[in-house]
């Protein structure tokens, strides 16, 4: 009786709210709230944790870094930190963490993880694993996800949630196409289940699908390669709704003078077009390439100089030479592909790495059984020191603080003679 009674006066409570006119009109809004949330762009804010969970999609980001390195230059004014729980063969009931014993169970684990991990955002990638059990597989992964998304809810945390990306290469055509119906079928699950909860969704699928047309994306057909991490990195950014990291430079010779808008400036107008110098406002550092890639398209600053004389023209940045070009090259357009911008990104992913490398070693230590686990009899004094890892991190995350913004800097045209 008593259940009965408090469902009725729920009920009854639930109906007086919908139903009155201030009731309904805060239902509206609420609802009104959520959609222009997800269709405006993704933004982190200052004293977000960002969590990355899900298979080997993140985990083996470890070797590059490019998604955390994406995010943390887009927001270089913002204390944002990033912690990778992403695990190789891992479902949405935490399948592949039973290192240590049970209990705890695989699922506790991935709990404790996720908890542990403190994440205000989590980016979920699940269903690529989960997709090998066909259409049968379907309904315990529904309950799966929502449940891993009531968690992330009563965390306080926001859930943005991912599709799987598709198999590349198989034993043959016909393999390739049935796994990857079948990936497209748990994509449009996850996209059906964000909808519903009113989470945010990126499609991840068929942008990695275009791009390998053209490009070798994988080690294996299955597993993103370095260059696969550097298209992901910028697929997901597109997704999220944020802009090009730069925007193409103009600067118009003219007999007179130089003249060029926004984001470069002339730092002698009216100085001879044979030894120009300008700056470029850069909002966001640039994504480093992979490396033996030098056919891949960047995503560096463009700088078009039309109205050049005839001859070959040196770039210099900081009194560091860049690359050289004719005045017909110039005049359509130079992409930077080096250069002091890419040294510094280039050692804020080397922070990057290091510190998800001690951060990794610190949640899931190789010898977890002794440490942590049914054997920590033995060797569990050891989990004060994978504590203490937490200080380094922190100086890393520091320093990483320090250098992801662009510096102002000098660029220099000058005719070879």
């Amino acid at each position: 009786m008593r259940k009965r009674k408090v469902v009725a006066i729920l009920g009854y409570s639930l109906f007086m709210l919908l139903y009155r006119p201030h009731g309904l009109a805060f239902a509206q809004n609420k609802l009104q709230s959520v959609t222009e949330s997800l269709n405006s762009p993704f933004e982190l804010k200052n004293g977000d944790r960002v969590v990355f969970l899900g298979n080997s999609l993140f985990e083996n980001d470890f070797q590059y870094g490019y998604i955390e390195l994406a995010l943390t230059t887009r927001w270089p004014d913002r204390d944002v930190t990033y912690r990778n729980i992403g695990w190789t063969g891992d479902n949405v009931f935490g399948v592949a963490r039973s290192t240590i014993t049970n209990p705890p169970t695989a699922y506790e684990l991935l709990m404790e993880h996720l908890t542990k991990a403190q994440p205000t955002v989590v980016l979920v990638a699940y269903g690529g694993i989960e997709a090998q059990d066909g259409e049968a597989g379907l309904p315990a992964f529904k309950e799966g996800l929502t449940k891993l998304i009531d968690k992330i809810d009563q965390l306080g945390a926001k859930a943005v949630l991912l599709s799987p990306i598709p198999i590349l290469s198989a034993d043959s055509a016909e393999s390739v196409a049935k796994r990857n119906a079948m990936l497209e079928l748990y994509a449009a699950t996850i996209a059906k289940i964000a909808s519903e909860r009113g989470k945010r969704y990126v499609d991840i699928f068929k942008p990695i699908q275009e791009v390998s047309k053209k490009i070798a994306l994988t080690e294996n057909g299955i597993h993103l390669n370095e260059a696969g991490y550097y298209n992901l990195a910028s697929i997901l950014e597109k997704g999220l709704g944020l802009g090009p990291r730069t925007e193409p430079v103009a600067i118009m010779i003219s007999k007179n003078a130089a003249e060029t808008t926004n984001p470069a400036k002339i730092l002698d107008p009216g100085a001879n077009a044979t030894d120009l110098k300008f700056t470029i406002k850069e909002r966001y550092l640039p994504l480093p390439l992979p490396s033996g890639e030098s056919g891949l398209p960047g995503l560096g600053q463009v700088v078009k100089i039309p109205g050049l004389k005839k001859g070959f023209y040196t770039l210099t940045i900081d009194n560091s030479e860049v690359i050289t070009a004719s005045a017909k090259q110039w005049e359509k357009g130079i992409e930077i592909r080096q250069g002091p911008s890419f040294e510094q990104v280039h050692e804020l992913q080397q922070m990057v790495l290091k510190k998800n490398d001690l951060f990794f070693f610190q949640y899931r230590p190789p010898n977890t059984t002794y440490i942590l686990g049914m054997r920590s009899h033995e060797q569990g004094r050891h989990a004060k020191g994978l504590e203490e890892q937490s200080l380094i991190i922190k100086w890393l995350e520091g320093q990483i603080a320090l250098i992801r913004a662009p510096k102002s800097r000098v660029y220099q045209l000058t005719l070879l003679k």
